[in-house]
């Protein structure tokens, strides 16, 4: 399952709703970030599912060849991590009460598939053979303060399969507790990849997101009936919440299987310049410019010269009706500019 929603806001002005970020070519390869992710994921499933809200269905049909309507599952509207893992979940169980999904992210980057793959492949036969929830944790390479964290405890076995048991979560740590998790051995970053038997997952929303479990019966039901409209009236009523503090911070049921590849959000312009190719004073450049004493910076303007003098650690970022001018330090504060257009009702912007 692909969750393929939200906008990106941190991406503005390329990351628009009408060109979220996980249909962009981000990584360098030329693909979408959605592309890439299901032909990263598809070798290990019998079916591969995009999870999606119903204004994204034109934009993501043609970036899969071959996806058809019954790939997709769609939310009426963005309705959170919580509703939309449950609305898939349940529509998955209807078509197979057997079915283990495992929820990976439209828009990571990843380098190291043969690592990734087989961090899923240990998932997916831990999720079956134990009957609970299993994510997947990636050990830290540095301190990072803009993360979550898992912290394991001890290892259990399921047939030949092990994982660790969850012990918390923890949000966003500053940057000496950061420093400190790095250290232990003990904590990995959370990249919200759950893995489970649709079953299992349902059990627990149903203990400990009630509201969420009822509220989804109701939307099948009508989709079953036919009733699209009123599937869509009871899905914009349920409570929007993050699926991390619904389920998997309160269940006693999870597991983590810990893996090694390299793994990066891109959830700002700062990401994707560490991730792309730098000429030799560190720049990253999208386009025709003259750079004169300039270091360390990331310019993206494809369709017209960009100059720039006596700058260091600057980004730049050019479309058609938009320009963003910020220091990289800066950058995850581009999404204030997004909710500053979004108060100010110049939605033709986002």
């Amino acid at each position: 399952m692909i969750p393929a929603g939200g906008a990106g806001s941190r991406l503005w002005p390329r990351s628009r709703r009408s060109a979220p970020k996980h249909v962009l070519p981000l990584s360098g390869t030329g693909k979408p970030l959605l592309r890439e992710t299901y032909d990263r994921i598809a070798p290990l499933a019998r079916e591969v599912f995009i999870l999606t809200e119903a204004r994204q269905v034109p934009l993501i049909a043609g970036l899969v060849p071959g996806l058809g309507p019954h790939s997709l599952i769609v939310e009426p509207c963005a309705g959170g991590t919580t509703n939309a893992l449950g609305l898939a979940a349940m529509t998955l169980r209807e078509r197979d009460p057997e079915a283990v999904m495992i929820s990976v992210a439209a828009d990571h980057v990843i380098r190291g598939t043969a690592a990734y793959r087989s961090a899923v492949r240990r998932a997916a036969a831990v999720a079956e053979a134990s009957g609970e929830i299993v994510t997947i944790g990636l050990r830290p390479t540095y301190p990072a303060t803009g993360l979550g964290y898992i912290e394991a405890g001890s290892e259990e076995r399921f047939g030949r399969q092990g994982a660790l048991r969850v012990q918390r979560f923890v949000e966003k740590p500053p940057l000496e507790v950061a420093t400190r998790y790095v250290e232990d051995g003990r904590h990995f970053w959370n990249l919200s990849m759950f893995c489970f038997r649709c079953e299992t997952f349902l059990e627990e929303l149903r203990r400990h997101g009630p509201e969420h479990h009822a509220g989804l019966a109701r939307v099948l039901a009508a989709r079953r009936a036919g009733d699209e409209e009123k599937a869509a009236r009871l899905y914009a009523k349920l409570p929007v919440q993050a699926v991390d503090y619904t389920v998997m911070e309160r269940t006693s049921r999870l597991l983590m299987v810990p893996a090694s590849f390299q793994w990066v959000d891109v959830g700002s312009w700062s990401e994707l310049a560490d991730l792309l190719q730098a000429d030799a004073q560190g720049n990253v450049v999208d386009g025709v410019t003259i750079l004169i004493d300039t270091s360390g910076s990331f310019i993206s303007a494809p369709d017209k010269l960009v100059a720039v003098i006596g700058m260091d650690d600057l980004i730049v970022v050019d479309t058609e009706d938009a320009l963003l001018v910020c220091p990289k330090s800066r950058a995850q504060d581009v999404k204030k500019v997004v909710e500053t257009l979004g108060s100010t009702r110049r939605t033709n912007y986002l």
